[in-house]
């Protein structure tokens, strides 16, 4: 676990704020009061927040925000990381120094959130880290891992399927690749070609996305592809067709197309996020991270994490 710097007093955070909504550059972190905890709620203090494409997605523009919920002045980034230090009347099961991780929609990158750990929420919850889990790794659970968790459900692998998963190396695909390995199928995996070796060690068979995908594929798997997950756009739903994977076999996960069905994070099982972390702590799933940033980097982060060619997760450490 990293330690937390105990330099910040208590009283005031660090965060990440938007005074406009935008890209990376309009990315500031400030002093601000400190949230505290109310009935039903715990004060996590932060060690380390992962960054996901949905956090500059919905602070893009402020239609997107504001089907989020969003308002300015806005926090960013939501898979958080920590330790329990405020524990609110009528919570249960959380006691002050407890490590646990989740989700805290678009405030994670700061010092302190206020998450509501009996809440329905997907975005404003609190789970206990399982040992053997760092924080680092823990704050890039809760967004991926749920949305390959749902994605997978929708076609269902298992040990007589051949999978394609397109954009298999991003922060999805890691999860994606390594839970459909896990269910027995074969997995083959569309990146860049830089990416071969790092799909590999995911237990994915590599294959160049772009023009003649369909060929390459057909030539690894001459037995056919059985079902398949987009998690870029609509290029591999498109292969998939082509290799003769039905509809109901195909997910997506950053497009809406007619007879595919999509899959988000809130979709996710009952105890998904859960699973997935015990799979961790139990090293059968792993989960690479690309990059760390101090919170001051957070403009750089959000910059590389946004330009999607990233092998893994990007985790801000506070």
């Amino acid at each position: 676990m990293q330690q937390h710097s105990d330099q910040q007093p208590t009283d005031t955070s660090r965060a990440a704020l938007l005074d406009t909504f935008g890209g990376p550059d309009v990315l500031d972190v400030r002093e601000i009061p400190a949230p505290q905890a109310g009935p039903g709620q715990l004060r996590v203090r932060v060690t380390a927040a992962g960054l996901n494409p949905m956090d500059w997605i919905m602070t893009a523009d402020a239609d997107t925000a504001a089907r989020f919920g969003l308002s300015l002045p806005a926090g960013f980034g939501t898979d958080y990381a920590g330790v329990v230090d405020q524990v609110g009347d009528g919570v249960t099961g959380f006691a002050v120094g407890d490590r646990v991780f989740g989700g805290a929609l678009s405030r994670a990158v700061a010092d302190f959130v206020v998450v509501d750990p009996a809440g329905a929420t997907a975005a404003n919850e609190a789970h206990h880290t399982p040992d053997g889990v760092d924080d680092r790794t823990a704050a890039t659970l809760t967004i991926a891992g749920r949305t390959a968790s749902a994605a997978l459900a929708v076609i269902a692998p298992g040990p007589d399927d051949t999978v394609l998963i397109g954009g298999a190396a991003g922060g999805v695909g890691v999860f994606a690749v390594q839970l459909a390995r896990i269910a027995g199928a074969r997995v083959i995996g569309t990146g860049s070609a830089t990416s071969a070796d790092f799909l590999r060690d995911l237990g994915a068979e590599p294959v160049t996305y772009g023009d003649g995908l369909v060929e390459r594929v057909r030539a690894l798997a001459p037995d056919g592809v059985t079902a398949a997950l987009d998690l870029h756009g609509t290029d591999t739903v498109t292969a998939a067709r082509a290799l003769g994977v039905p509809d109901d076999r195909i997910c997506a996960i950053a497009a809406q197309i007619d007879g595919v069905t999509s899959a988000n994070g809130a979709n996710a099982a009952a105890g998904a996020l859960e699973d997935i972390a015990r799979l961790v702590a139990t090293d059968r799933l792993r989960v690479p991270v690309a990059a760390t940033f101090p919170i001051d980097g957070i403009r750089s982060a959000a910059e590389l994490q946004a330009a999607r060619h990233v092998h893994g997760k990007v985790v801000i450490d506070l």
